[in-house]
């Protein structure tokens, strides 16, 4: 052989491994994505149905029940806008609680449970994952939205804004009590 014919080789040998290799980086990672989606977005079936995928949200108040083996629980997760019913076998993070933020990974199961792998739980007071952060702000705005397109509004309401600033036990912005 040659060294242009050695070299040509090494390079073919060398561009062949570093294919097979982001092939397989590529299938490892598309194997491990699960995608974030809320509530609303899982009633609105954008979520698919046959793959795992993350559901997050807050925990619905008094919707935590426990079953008799002790690792099976019940819970709603809520967006503020939509709610989902989750089923979760295991031991809970020590931050779980009803009215907290969760992300739940998982698929949706039968009778629209979402069959939760993993629940995960916000680690302080402050802290939510950003894109529940987004997801309860969009809810919030699509919320207060919709409630103000049902609402009348009637004049002279101080709660609905229509007041006049001359109304008796109303305070101007700006003005001390």
């Amino acid at each position: 052989m040659k060294a242009r014919q050695k070299r040509m080789m090494f390079i073919g040998l060398g561009l062949a491994g570093v294919g097979v290799a982001a092939w397989l980086a590529i299938g490892a990672l598309r194997g491990n994505i699960a995608y974030f989606f809320s509530p609303s977005q899982v009633l609105a079936k954008e979520a698919p149905e046959n793959a795992v995928y993350r559901l997050g949200g807050l925990v619905v108040k008094n919707s935590l029940a426990r079953q008799a083996d002790g690792l099976t629980v019940h819970f709603d997760v809520t967006d503020n806008a939509e709610t989902v019913k989750v089923s979760y076998t295991g031991i809970l993070p020590d931050l779980f609680g009803e009215g907290q933020g969760v992300v739940t990974k998982g698929r949706m199961g039968p009778g629209g449970v979402f069959v939760a792998e993993e629940v995960l739980a916000k680690h302080d007071e402050s802290y939510m994952p950003p894109e529940v952060q987004d997801t309860l702000k969009t809810a919030h705005a699509e919320g207060i939205v919709k409630m103000a397109s049902q609402d009348t509004n009637p004049a002279g309401n101080p709660a609905l804004g229509n007041a006049s600033p001359d109304q008796p036990g109303r305070v101007a912005a700006g003005d001390k009590p």
